[in-house]
């Protein structure tokens, strides 16, 4: 079994937007060569190519399709294939008009996004059922069989929760309650590394209830020195679920877990990505945030705000004064209470509803970002008497304040409207993900696929 195959749960995405890039480039060759015979009659055409693969695979990753855990059907993901192509072809229109040398005739650029389009789809659809085969994927063995090992089996049914690996079985402990299907169960008939060597296994998952002369280290040493990876239950969680899971999480593990480090080449680099993205955000949008306030003028009247400003909690706990555009009546807390915004809420204004489904209410937000009290990527900043109050019932909630609050953020993409206890306590999960892995390629990720929750309007309330 090739190990270097398997080091990482999102390998197999790295190799799928290999081939999609080189196939797009690909398209583009065989767009030339059908409309004039030649593919010397376009001058420059490898630039080209990368330009048009580049182009297109952009739109692709604003709409999710280089996800780890895509759960839609064939049909949503066609949608979002064609949407994410048009968003390249728009992209591909401004790059022509900021590089005219780089432009290419209708007939050229039409023949290769059909091409394209065709050869994507068949090969994701080809390369999607290539993953699904046990034989390609990381062979896992779970060392324990109680209530954490059960969690793998429990949390963790679905094909696309399982696409990079494979459960071999689980090995009970001695005094260890048996929660797992007796299916489920293997019973090494040898010492565990040779075990472990003879049915090709990958990573072993350490998951066992109480670590008390139950862990089995020398064993366990001797599989690490064969190259089995092993690995704590929490992290193996984390990296395969893109969440932290409170409910196995302990503070030594936080502790001496990897992340939560921030250098001084981070935070520069992280601010600049913020002020870059804001200004760029802000170029593009302003004739919207103008008809924004002509829509809420209009709707309210003279001498009504058009702002609205609200009170929430920063990095390490700093409050600061948070701008969006009006979307609620202006007496929606008149009493002074903070409260949950609800579905259907009846204090949203038409505008308001418009505006809050397209995110258009967060703009003013590129305010708070350029004077440095937000981050544009990051969890979402909250009020304080709602910290205060999650803070009390939620273990580690403080934890997400080590970094400034966002414009948008990994929970956002992963979870929809929190709007409850229970919500933010599932949002805290992506949270803390995000906190302690964040750097400039996930910054920039998350960028791209905010683009999919703005068409879409998920989450939006």
């Amino acid at each position: 079994m090739l190990r270097f195959l398997h080091r990482q749960s999102t390998r197999w995405l790295f190799v799928l937007a290999l081939a999609e890039f080189l196939l797009l480039c690909a398209s583009l060759n065989a767009a030339t060569w059908l409309r004039f015979g030649d593919t010397h009659e376009l001058g420059h055409l490898p630039e080209r190519s990368v330009l048009f693969a580049a182009m297109l695979m952009l739109g692709l990753a604003a709409m999710g399709q280089y996800q780890a855990h895509m759960r839609v059907t064939w049909f949503g993901l066609l949608a979002r294939q064609a949407v994410g192509f048009t968003l390249g072809c728009l992209g591909l229109i401004v790059a022509y008009y900021v590089l005219p040398m780089a432009f290419m005739g209708r007939g050229v650029l039409g023949l290769a996004l059909v091409i394209g389009f065709v050869t994507v789809t068949a090969f994701r659809a080809a390369f999607l059922r290539l993953v699904e085969v046990e034989v390609f994927k990381r062979r896992i063995l779970v060392l324990g069989g109680g209530t954490r090992a059960s969690q793998i089996h429990s949390r963790m049914r679905r094909r696309s929760d399982r696409r990079g690996f494979v459960v071999v079985g689980f090995v009970p402990r001695p005094g260890e309650p048996v929660n797992v299907p007796a299916e489920l169960l293997v019973t090494p008939d040898t010492s565990l590394e040779v075990w472990a060597e003879r049915h090709a296994i990958d990573e072993i998952v350490v998951g066992v209830d109480d670590r008390r002369g139950n862990l089995m280290m020398d064993e366990l040493l001797e599989c690490r020195q064969l190259g089995i990876e092993v690995t704590d239950l929490t992290t193996f969680f984390e990296r395969e679920s893109g969440r932290v899971q409170l409910a196995l999480t302990y503070p030594s593990w936080l502790v001496y877990s990897g992340g939560f480090y921030a250098s001084p080449m981070r935070r520069l680099s992280k601010r600049c990505f913020d002020l870059a993205a804001a200004l760029l955000v802000l170029l593009l949008t302003w004739p919207l945030m103008l008809l924004t306030v002509l829509a809420i003028r209009i709707e309210s009247g003279a001498g009504q705000p058009i702002l609205y400003r609200q009170e929430r909690v920063g990095v390490r706990g700093k409050t600061f004064w948070l701008i969006k555009f009006r979307s609620m009546r202006t007496d929606a807390e008149r009493d002074g209470v903070a409260r949950w915004a609800s579905k259907d809420d009846d204090r949203v204004t038409r505008v308001g509803r418009f505006i809050r489904k397209v995110r258009l209410d967060e703009l003013p937000q590129l305010w708070n970002v350029l004077k440095g009290e937000m981050s544009f990527i990051g969890p979402r900043p909250e009020r304080p008497q709602f910290v205060a109050d999650l803070t009390q019932k939620i273990q580690y909630y403080n934890l997400r304040h080590c970094l400034k609050p966002g414009l948008a953020g990994w929970a956002q993409l992963r979870y929809p409207y929190g709007a409850s206890e229970d919500d933010a306590a599932e949002k805290l999960k992506y949270d803390l993900y995000y906190v302690k892995n964040n750097n400039l390629m996930f910054d920039l990720l998350i960028l791209i696929q905010t683009v999919e929750v703005v068409l879409f309007g998920r989450g939006a309330r």
